[in-house]
């Protein structure tokens, strides 16, 4: 029985691992489109997110069926909450890479607006929060979910000077409203995959030491 449990909870590791390389390679081409500009790119991003929701369901089914059957405890009770938890900000994730393909197919109906350096610059970080939040999950690294947590106010600080630049040339032109403000959403887009990102990490720091560092909790704690 014990080693039947064990083989549905590595199931469950492949699947929730599965559906992150759909929401990784999403999230990479929605960026590559925007950025070179193709269309077909886009397009593909758009057809992804069927599969990266058929998984989501399927995850989600598995984890409550494991918690109906089987009745973890301890260790295993954390590790299939947090998977649930997971499943939910991957496919939210998945979302958002479709949300900046769709504006992407909008904005390559036009010229370029401007060279694009935030953009791609928040981007790569925020990849990079995916990534090593899925890496901390796999090896069970709270210090590296806590890293990931720690990086996202950069995230926010870009997203804001993406605004404020945007912003200006609304002002100057009104011809290129349309387009900043589809790259203003594309932005605000990568932001929140940051805010799924940070979200996985303090999952992975509730998984593997049992202490919730949502909103802070700790420091009030500390403070009570």
């Amino acid at each position: 029985m014990e080693r039947h449990f064990d083989e549905e909870l590595r199931l469950l590791k492949e699947k929730l691992l599965q559906m992150a390389s759909l929401v990784e390679e999403a999230i990479a081409n929605a960026v590559k489109a925007l950025v070179e500009r193709k269309h077909e790119t886009a397009e593909e991003v758009i057809r992804s997110d069927e599969a990266i929701n058929l998984l989501e369901i399927e995850v989600d089914e598995l984890c409550l069926r494991l918690f109906a059957l089987r009745q973890p405890i301890a260790t295993d009770l954390r590790f299939i909450a947090s998977a649930m938890k997971i499943n939910n900000d991957l496919e939210r994730m998945g979302d958002l890479a479709v949300n900046i393909a769709e504006r992407t197919v909008e904005l390559l109906k036009e010229p370029p607006l401007k060279p694009l350096i935030d953009i791609p610059r928040m981007a790569q970080l925020a990849q990079k929060m995916v990534k090593d939040s899925l890496d901390a999950f796999v090896n069970a690294d709270a210090e590296l979910a806590r890293n990931v947590c720690q990086r996202d106010d950069e995230i926010d600080n870009l997203n804001d000077q993406v605004f404020r630049e945007l912003l200006t040339y609304m002002i100057q032109d009104a011809k290129t409203i349309t387009r900043a403000v589809d790259l203003i959403l594309v932005g605000r887009h990568i932001e929140r995959i940051a805010d799924h990102a940070t979200n996985i990490g303090e999952d992975v720091v509730y998984m593997v030491k049992g202490k919730t560092i949502k909103h802070h909790i700790e420091e009030k704690k500390g403070n009570a």
